[in-house]
C-alpha cells in the first residue's frame, strides 16, 4: 500500500508518500480501505519528534480515518453491529496516513448518513476529544457557559456545535475577524479577537462579572493564571494541549476561595476500554444530532494524500477553519 512517512524528524517535507505492508488486523481488530484521514495537531508534533508513537502503535502519522470495511475479527465486528462493507469512521493511535488502516473495532462508528467518507474523515479525533473533555471531565451542562481557546481549529469548531446543540452558552477567542465571522455562523454566542482584545475583560463584561463555567484550553502556559480569573464559582479549567508552554503559576487562593477545579487530559495513550466508551457515548448522545444536521463538517481543505506536507504547513499557519483533510481517492 502507499502510506506517508515521516522520513526523519523535521520539517513538512519530510513526510513522504512511500510503499509500506498492508497492515494485518488482529483480535478485536479491523481493517479500513481508507478513502481519508484526518489532519491533527497531534500529528505535528509527531513528524517534529515531539510526540512518541504509543507502545504498539503505527509508526506511520494520522490519527483519524474513514473508509470501508475489507477485514475484521468476525465477532467484535458482530457485537458492534457492523459488517464487511460498511462505511466507517475510526480513532486510531497512528497509521491514518495510508490507504489500509487497521482500527480497533470498539473504536469505530458508523459513517453518518448523508455525510460523505471525506467529511467523516474530520470527526473522530475532536469528537472523542471535545466529548471526553467537555462533557465528562468537564461535566458542561445544559444553561452554562463554555469558553473555547481557539474557536475556529478543528476541536473549536466541534465544540462550538457540540455544546450549543446540548443548550449551552459559547464564547470563543479567535485571531482575526474573519474567523470570529465563521465562529458566531457555527453558533458561538461571542468571538473575542485575542490579539486585540483582552478576553479576561471581554469574559466578564459578557457574562456580567459572573465569569464562564468550562474553559476548553489548547495553549496553557500563562494563558492558565488568566483562565482561572474567567472562572465562575464551581467553574471548571480543562487543559487539553500546551501550544503556550507546559508551565504555569496560578493563584491557589483563588482556586479554593471559589472551588475551582483545574484538570486535563491526553487521548492518544489512554486504554482502548476507555476509547470504547467515548464511542458508545457518541454513538448514543451525538451521532443522532449530526444525522439530523444540528452539526455540519467544516473542511478547511482537502489536498492529496501525496501533499500531506502542504497540509502540515497549512495547519502550522493556524490559517484554517475548521478540518484539514487527506484525500487517498487519487493516491
Amino acid at each position: 500500500m502507499q502510506a506517508v512517512e515521516i522520513t526523519t524528524p523535521g520539517a513538512p517535507e519530510v513526510l513522504q508518500l512511500v510503499q509500506r505492508e498492508r497492515p494485518v488486523p488482529g483480535a478485536g481488530e479491523l481493517l479500513i480501505r481508507v478513502s481519508a484521514s484526518g489532519v491533527n495537531r497531534p500529528d505535528v508534533l509527531q513528524r517534529t519528534g515531539n510526540y512518541p508513537v504509543p507502545p504498539g502503535a503505527s509508526d506511520i502519522p494520522g490519527l483519524e480515518v474513514a473508509g470501508v470495511i475489507v477485514e475484521g475479527d468476525a465477532a467484535a465486528l458482530a457485537a458492534e453491529g457492523l459488517h464487511l462493507g460498511d462505511r466507517v469512521c475510526a480513532l486510531v493511535a497512528g497509521g491514518g496516513y495510508a490507504e489500509y488502516c487497521v482500527a480497533p473495532v470498539a473504536q469505530c462508528l458508523p459513517v453518518p448518513k448523508g455525510w460523505t467518507d471525506l467529511e467523516a474523515a474530520g470527526l473522530p479525533e475532536t469528537f472523542f476529544t471535545v466529548w471526553s473533555n467537555v462533557f465528562e471531565r468537564g461535566h458542561l451542562q445544559p444553561g452554562e457557559t463554555l469558553l473555547v481557546q481557539g474557536g475556529s481549529s478543528g476541536i473549536g469548531v466541534t465544540a462550538i456545535q457540540l455544546a450549543k446543540a446540548r443548550g449551552a452558552q459559547v464564547i470563543v477567542t479567535v485571531g482575526s475577524a474573519e474567523k470570529a465571522q465563521a465562529c458566531l455562523a457555527l453558533g458561538a454566542d461571542h468571538a473575542i479577537d485575542y490579539k486585540s482584545q483582552d478576553f479576561v475583560a471581554e469574559v466578564a463584561r459578557l457574562t456580567d462579572g459572573r465569569g464562564v463555567d468550562v474553559i476548553l484550553d489548547m495553549v496553557a502556559g500563562p494563558y492558565v493564571a488568566r483562565e482561572i480569573d474567567c472562572l465562575a464559582e464551581d467553574g471548571r479549567l480543562v487543559i487539553i494541549a500546551v501550544q503556550g508552554g507546559a508551565k504555569a503559576e496560578i493563584n491557589a487562593g483563588k482556586v479554593l476561595r471559589r472551588r475551582l477545579t483545574v484538570t486535563g487530559s491526553t487521548l492518544r495513550p489512554r486504554p482502548l476500554a476507555f476509547k470504547a466508551a467515548i464511542a458508545r457515548s457518541l454513538r448514543h448522545v451525538v451521532w443522532p444530532l449530526i444525522e439530523s444536521g444540528q452539526i455540519k463538517p467544516v473542511i478547511h481543505q482537502v489536498f492529496p494524500a501525496a501533499q500531506a506536507a502542504q497540509a502540515h504547513e497549512l495547519m502550522e499557519s493556524n490559517r484554517h477553519i475548521g478540518k484539514i483533510l487527506l484525500d487517498w481517492a487519487s493516491a
